[in-house]
Formats: structure tokens, C-alpha cells, sequence
């Protein structure tokens, strides 16, 4: 079912869990992700960026693909713009059939944050789309501005921020990065914070740089608040490895097959990422009374 990210969000606040959003610029990974959540009765969030979507995901060619997986699948899927920046990759999004779009202007002040974020939700919700926002800012990993506290999200501000533009999720900073952390390195995560944002605001959070963050980590930020988890680096990153690691046993492989042994790579890590963050088991379909949320 191709749905709305907000109600399916509202159920994850509401039921205290996190539904899982993975950047996905191919068939491959649409059908990794879609499969994943029927196998796992759980609900999936598919994210695309705006660069992502000029490089190689175009949204003429996998909004089409993404809505038709959707609307045959028996779980709820919604299929997101990640970090929106420019008027015109929000317009885009809307116009060719994203169920929501993220606002990042996080990197502005936050008057400029306020009023970028009001504009596009407002314009989300009257083409009855969801907006998320961002407060604070979730930086690179390899640049190692993950750890400076400067960033991370005020709860009084978020508190205003929230009143004032309506979003309906909130992406928050709390110490982890968008990328790949150094090897060996697990970030420190600000609890006592995302507690305090979580008692706070009265809406789904965001956690951005989900990959790499430590299942600890992870379980404890779902249980202090998170809703929604972005994750990009990991899934890329089995694929990879599974195309290395096939390669390397036949150099001849056959490019339909290294597709879906990637394919069931990602689906592995996908299926074991929503079982850690509690979404598995969440929907139940039953054929002769329908579809819903347990």
C-alpha cells in the first residue's frame, strides 16, 4: 500500500518504535526494501535525494516504479525526498507522486529555518503530502563535526519551531553523521537530549546517519523517542560488498544474477535492521478483512 508518512509515522510514536528509511536509487533496492517489509510485516519508508535523483534515480523513470511495487505490496510503503533544499526539488517531488518531503535548512539560522520550513509545508499539505523538518544539524562523519554539541537540537527551540511551521516529524541532532564513521568508531549519543526533545514535542523524531551508529545505540534511541531512522551507507554498503565478494568467486557472473544476489544481500540487512528496531511483526494483513496496524 502506498500510503501517507505521517499516519504511518503517528503509529510508530504512538506505539513506540521505528520504521526504517533507506535511500533507494534502483529496482534493485525498491524490491529489496518493499520485500524486506512483506517478509517482515513491518512498515518501510523509501528515500531519495535531490542528487541522488539528478545522478541516477530519476524521478520519471522510479517514482512510476515505486508507486506500482507499493500498491501491490500488503504493508504500508511511502516514498520520501530526503534533504530537499531547492524550491524546485520539492515541486518536482510533489508533482510526480512522493507521499512526503524533507525541508533541510538546518544550515540556516533559525528564523530562515523557520520560514523555509513553513513555506514547504504548507505546500506539502495542500497536495495532502507530509512535510519533515530538520532542527539542529546532523553533519559527515568524516568530517568530525558529528561530535560538536554546538549542533545538536535545542528542546525549547524545537518546541517554537515545531508550534510555528507544522512539520510533521522532526529530524534531530544528537551525535550521530551522515556517512562512513572511522573504522572502529561508535558516536556518542546525547540521550539525555533526545529524552528531553522526545518529553518535549508531541510529534514522530528523526534520527539522520543511522548507518554505522551501533545496534546499542539504536535500540536505545528508539526506546528514548526516534520514529523514523535514515539509513543509506549500510544498505550501499552490503550491495558492494556482495557484488565483490561474488566477483571474486566467478569472475564470469552473470550481471542478472550479481543484481539479485545484491538484491538478497540488502534484503539480510534490511529484514535484521527492522527486527532491531522494533517495526517487524507491527501489520498484520488479513485477506479476508483487509489490511491493518496491530
Amino acid at each position: 500500500m502506498f500510503v501517507s508518512m505521517k499516519e504511518m509515522l503517528n503509529h510508530a510514536h504512538e506505539n513506540k518504535y521505528a520504521v526504517m528509511a533507506v535511500n533507494c536509487v534502483n529496482m534493485e533496492q525498491v524490491k529489496a526494501c518493499v520485500e524486506s517489509a512483506e517478509e517482515e510485516c513491518s512498515p518501510i519508508i523509501l528515500n531519495i535525494s535531490p542528487r541522488q535523483m539528478r545522478e541516477h534515480g530519476h524521478s520519471y523513470v522510479l517514482t512510476p516504479m515505486v508507486r506500482s511495487i507499493a500498491e501491490r505490496a500488503a504493508v504500508p510503503v511511502a516514498f520520501n525526498l530526503d534533504h530537499g533544499a531547492a524550491y524546485q526539488d520539492f515541486v518536482t517531488a510533489l508533482q510526480s507522486g512522493f507521499s512526503s518531503v524533507m525541508i533541510d535548512a538546518s544550515s540556516c539560522d533559525f528564523e530562515e529555518n523557520v520560514r523555509r520550513t513553513q513555506m514547504i509545508a504548507a505546500l506539502a499539505h495542500g497536495c495532502g503530502k507530509s512535510c519533515e523538518a530538520e532542527l539542529g544539524h546532523v553533519g559527515n562523519a568524516d568530517a568530525g563535526d558529528d561530535s560538536n554539541s554546538d549542533y545538536y537540537t535545542n528542546p525549547e527551540q524545537a518546541r517554537e519551531f515545531v508550534k510555528r511551521t507544522h512539520c510533521d516529524c522532526l529530524a534531530v541532532a544528537i551525535g550521530t553523521a551522515h556517512g562512513s564513521y572511522p573504522k572502529g568508531m561508535i558516536p556518542k549519543l546525547d540521550f539525555e537530549r533526545l529524552t528531553l526533545l522526545a518529553n518535549t514535542l508531541d510529534i514522530p523524531l528523526v534520527l539522520h546517519g543511522g548507518s554505522g551508529a551501533g545496534e546499542e545505540n539504536i535500540r536505545k534511541a528508539v526506546a528514548c523517542g526516534i520514529n523514523k531512522i535514515n539509513v543509506n551507507t549500510d544498505v550501499m554498503a552490503h550491495a558492494v560488498a556482495e557484488t565483490g565478494q561474488a566477483l571474486k568467486e566467478n569472475p564470469e557472473y552473470g550481471y542478472m544474477d550479481l543484481c539479485m544476489r545484491c538484491e538478497d544481500a540488502m534484503k539480510d540487512f534490511i529484514k535484521s535492521y527492522m527486527r532491531m528496531i522494533g517495526s517487524s511483526m507491527r501489520y498484520t494483513f488479513e485477506r479476508t478483512a483487509g489490511a491493518e496496524f496491530d
